[in-house]
């Protein structure tokens, strides 16, 4: 690749298939590399809420994901550590979703599809590598090194280096503030056939020692993702699938639902989560999806996360793309103030669930007070994202949360 592109993209999931699409449907020459090759299984809670489908019809990939297969989902029931219970759905909140569905589908589907809106749009995915390095011209960020399987390595020059290669990002290490924090926790993730009582609403069941998520993503098929601290997950060294079913009996909600031989997915493992980038842009480079940051999958949603963070980059990054000159930090601080302004609610939404935790008393005393105050679906719809942040990061719902 002897000429200098406009945008190298390192991550071909959602977040850079995503603005891949956005950058090359602009008239900009993308480039995307991947270390995986497309279609691939990745552990992830396969949860989109109705804001989430919003950006994928943007895309024009709804219709295809739902003939594929992709389960209509109604909202989240959460059960508390000592069995307390809320239902939201997603119709029944404060602010009307874009539709009252959203979907739950595979990301071996999810991710195929939109690596092919990307290459349909005019980017180049290019599939088996894996960047070892960033290269630099003038202290900035100018390209990478990539190895492809046999070994060989080439080098790879942009005007605009974007890391979306997820929670262990080489780009965010690279430039630099990489941070891992509290609550450490690590999640494993199967798909699971024939799980009993699944309904169109999504499951939470939370416990003193994290939490479980059950999801139907097919007629017939579930995700079921057991999330947990990092240190009671060293345990499961040897045996991934032993342990997920040992653990998943501790949780009543759980117990005797999900059988070792009707698992048809491999037991996958991510984590540790709680990771951020206190630099998102640098001189040639900026971060999007959990490459940039990503707290705790309880609240879902990552998928609109990567999907959002991408639709900023293409409507903040274009014009300087297009304007030719170095891409300084400077030039691209509009993207580090959209994502501040997007996202900074949605941050402390997640902190305080999460951090909630902790506390299992207080937990299942506040998922009490939610159902009986009616103020479930206005929760649920928060951590889906289409309900503001504002509305329960103020003393009055917090108080009605607890009190």
């Amino acid at each position: 690749m002897g000429t200098v592109i406009d945008a190298l993209i390192v991550g071909a999931g959602p977040a850079g298939s995503a603005t891949a699409w956005e950058l090359a449907r602009r008239g900009h020459r993308v480039v995307a590399l991947d270390r995986a090759r497309f279609p691939r299984d990745k552990p992830c809670s396969e949860y989109l809420g109705p804001e989430t489908v919003r950006l994928l019809a943007r895309c024009g990939v709804v219709a295809d994901l739902e003939r594929a297969g992709a389960e209509p989902l109604w909202g989240t029931t959460v059960i508390g550590p000592r069995g307390s219970r809320l239902t939201g759905r997603f119709a029944a909140a404060t602010v009307r979703p874009y539709r009252d569905a959203g979907l739950s589908v595979a990301r071996r589907i999810l991710d195929d599809r939109l690596v092919q809106l990307a290459r349909d749009a005019g980017a180049q995915v290019e599939e088996g590598l894996a960047v070892e390095e960033l290269l630099y011209e003038g202290g900035a960020v100018s390209g990478v090194v990539a190895r492809d399987r046999t070994g060989a390595r080439r080098a790879i020059h942009a005007r605009l280096t974007i890391g979306a290669d997820g929670l262990r990002s080489v780009v965010a290490r690279r430039i630099g503030r990489r941070r891992h924090g509290a609550p450490s926790r690590m999640a494993f993730v199967a798909h699971v056939a024939g799980v009993p009582g699944l309904t169109g609403l999504a499951e939470m069941h939370v416990s003193d020692a994290g939490y479980v998520g059950v999801n139907r993503i097919a007629p017939g098929l579930a995700n079921v993702a057991l999330v947990i601290p990092a240190a009671l997950a060293r345990a499961a060294r040897g045996d991934q699938t032993g342990f997920f079913l040992e653990e998943l009996e501790r949780f009543p909600g759980v117990r005797g639902r999900v059988q070792r031989q009707a698992i048809v997915r491999e037991v996958l493992v991510t984590g540790p989560f709680a990771a951020w980038s206190g630099r998102v842009v640098a001189d040639g480079a900026l971060l999007v999806g959990d490459a940039a940051d990503f707290f705790d999958p309880f609240t879902g949603e990552g998928i609109y996360a990567a999907l959002r963070g991408a639709e900023l980059v293409g409507e903040t990054v274009s014009d300087a793309l297009a304007g030719g000159g170095p891409l300084t930090a400077r030039r691209l601080a509009g993207y580090r103030v959209a994502r501040r302004g997007s996202f900074a609610g949605k941050w402390l939404v997640e902190r305080l669930v999460g951090f909630g935790m902790w506390s299992p008393r207080l937990f299942d005393r506040a998922v009490a007070r939610l159902e009986a105050r009616g103020l479930g679906p206005t929760f649920i719809g928060v951590t889906a994202d289409y309900v503001p942040a504002r509305t329960v990061l103020n003393p009055w719902f917090l108080s009605r949360m607890v009190l």
